[in-house]
């Protein structure tokens, strides 16, 4: 096995990180639209009530779908490739976000916001600098969630063409190799404890009173 590892990296070494780049950018870019999509779904949220609800048993319910299925449904209408391997990952990682967001800002005491309000502030200036900092953890806890689950997933893209170390794993089952199998598993692991440490450190790098 060892032997069979080793030469493999020797003799595929720039696909291997090609599969790491492809991987990477399709977690991430995901994940920027879903915190993008958050963000923006957040408002509607707190500030109508009413639809909060709705929104969140929305996605809810989609993340009940698994990503295989969710891929399976988008080939009609999308192709193969990027785009639904993205929408697909998007709705996996939308209910962390938007929940966590969702939580944060409603945890904010009334009392700072009638304070905010009593001082003078507009509505904006409450959101920027009342609101959003005191939800931050909660949104960061989120995110954390969410890139995880993004991580691991994508290796689900591979079976509609959008690369990442997915080929590696599905070129492992079907040639019945436990190398390969173990060198993606082993990749995806590895992706994921740092995606977790990254934001750890980007959580004391904000939140520095959290740990003075």
């Amino acid at each position: 096995m060892a032997a069979k590892i080793s030469a493999y990296f020797t003799n595929n070494m720039s696909a291997y990180l090609l599969a790491i780049k492809e991987h990477l950018y399709l977690s991430f870019l995901s994940l920027f639209v879903a915190v993008v999509l958050g963000v923006a779904l957040r408002f509607i949220c707190v500030k109508y009530n009413r639809g909060q609800k709705w929104i969140v048993g929305v996605f809810q319910v989609l993340r009940i779908i698994p990503s295989l299925a969710v891929l399976v449904i988008l080939i009609p209408v999308m192709g193969v490739g990027t785009r639904p391997a993205v929408v697909a990952l998007v709705l996996l990682a939308m209910p962390p976000v938007l929940m966590n967001t969702v939580a944060g800002l409603e945890e904010v005491p009334y009392f700072m916001l009638e304070t905010s309000l009593g001082m003078g502030m507009a509505e904006s200036q409450i959101w920027l600098k009342v609101r959003f900092p005191l939800a931050l953890p909660m949104i960061l806890a989120g995110i954390k969630i969410a890139m995880i689950e993004i991580i691991a997933s994508a290796t689900l893209a591979a079976s509609i063409g959008a690369g990442g170390i997915g080929s590696i794993i599905f070129t492992g089952l079907g040639l019945n190799r436990a190398d390969l199998l173990l060198i993606g598993g082993v990749t995806v692991g590895l992706m994921s404890i740092a995606a977790g440490v990254l934001m750890d450190l980007l959580d004391r790098i904000i939140l520095k009173y959290k740990y003075l």
